[in-house]
């Protein structure tokens, strides 16, 4: 899968679907849904790290789980998903210089294919010009920013007439810089379901409604594994109890049960303390 196959999975109609994991195991069940897209995304910092926010996931954090997912997938390449690795916070905002160094390692050390950025601000849209020109392809994210989340929070965005228009101009942007697609995340159908007419790249939505060339989903919040999954990313199973019952259920057949082996049978007097 490329990048190029999403932009002519747009034209053709067909829907893409995208999901996210941090480790070899969840790659291999990604992998083995049929999703177009796996994206290592930053929220590994909440799904494997155990922190409340994005924000303190690290360059190396992300290039440590993305060579793990690269091991789980199964060739051959042309038939595993598109990996995009999520550059984290502090790792482009810095600088075009700082931006290709991130990016360059994700494709270099990782077997990442392309990396997704948040944000359309002028200085983001220097960086992603940037990327492009080197060869790195970019994907886009608007909307919710999880890692804008101590200035914009949780809440939706575009909720009004202003802040759509506004959110607009930056996804038309994002595609003049050369974004090969688009993330939209918590903002109104109606918005979503404008840019998707409005732009030739895909537009993928999270809590975007369904008027969306795709849809991406945390994987962890899809199998009940999150500790609190957001509202537009409601669980399929509830995956942590399950879990979580299996094992407690295992522990304590042992406990009730416990297997005679002969190195447990008491040793024999031998008249020493």
């Amino acid at each position: 899968m490329r990048p190029d196959d999403l932009i002519r999975y747009k034209r053709h109609g067909r829907p893409i679907l995208a999901l996210t994991a941090w480790d070899a195991l969840s790659a291999r069940w990604v992998q083995d849904s049929g999703a177009d897209v796996l994206l290592v995304g930053d929220s590994l910092a909440m799904t494997a790290l155990g922190h409340a926010t994005t924000l303190p996931v690290t360059l190396e954090d992300m290039l440590h789980h993305c060579r793990a997912v690269g091991r789980g997938l199964l060739p051959p390449p042309h038939l595993q998903p598109l990996l995009i690795c999520d550059l984290p916070f502090l790792s482009y905002q810095c600088g075009p210089d700082d931006a290709v160094a991130a990016a360059g390692r994700a494709l270099k050390e990782a077997p990442a294919a392309a990396v997704k950025v948040e944000g359309a601000e002028p200085e983001i849209l220097e960086v992603i010009d940037r990327l492009v020109r080197m060869g790195i392809p970019v994907m886009g994210h608007v909307g919710l920013t999880p890692q804008s989340v101590h200035q914009l929070g949780y809440r939706r965005q575009g909720g009004d007439p202003v802040s759509q228009e506004r959110l607009e101009q930056q996804a038309l942007a994002l595609q003049a810089a050369g974004c090969f697609a688009l993330v939209l995340e918590h903002i109104p159908s109606t918005l979503a379901g404008r840019l998707r007419h409005r732009l030739s790249i895909p537009v993928i939505g999270i809590g975007a409604g369904d008027d969306c060339d795709g849809q991406v989903r945390v994987s962890a919040d899809l199998l009940g594994l999150s500790e609190a999954a957001p509202p537009f990313s409601p669980p399929l199973l509830e995956g942590g109890r399950l879990f979580g019952e299996t094992l407690r259920d295992w522990v304590l057949q042992q406990q009730q049960h416990p297997a005679t082996h002969p190195t447990s049978r008491a040793a024999p007097a031998t008249g020493h303390c």
